[in-house]
């Protein structure tokens, strides 16, 4: 059976907290989760709207202290939609990293040289 995005988000959330996010971890990473699909009614909508939300945003934003990483992630079957490729454009064009994990594994892959190269 195939995983979940969101479960598949949760594993990377939880390795990479694990990892690099802790006190004693020195610089301390910060990452975070960008809420930014499901159902919402109209009222609520408008608020996210009126307040910032920008559609097509990362699951997940990774700051290392000298680096800002945008990750997309998906099942081994997902694809981004229009708005999520307009996004990682916008990201990739400010010279910002663009991941799309399908896996933790994956995520490993992906990551580990980016943040070791610093």
């Amino acid at each position: 059976m195939e995983k979940s995005e969101d479960l598949i988000q949760q594993e990377i959330w939880m390795y990479y907290s694990n990892k690099y996010c802790l006190k004693h971890h020195n610089p301390r990473h910060i990452i975070y989760s960008v809420p930014n699909g499901g159902k919402r009614d109209a009222r609520e909508a408008k608020k996210l709207n009126n307040t910032g939300l920008l559609k097509g945003t990362s699951d997940l934003v990774i700051d290392t202290g000298s680096k800002i990483i945008y990750c997309e992630v998906k099942t081994p079957k997902g694809v981004q939609s229009d708005d999520q490729i307009d996004f990682q454009h916008r990201a990739n064009s400010l010279g910002r990293d663009y991941i799309m994990p399908r896996s933790l594994d994956q995520f490993i892959a992906l990551i580990e040289p980016l943040i070791t190269d610093q």
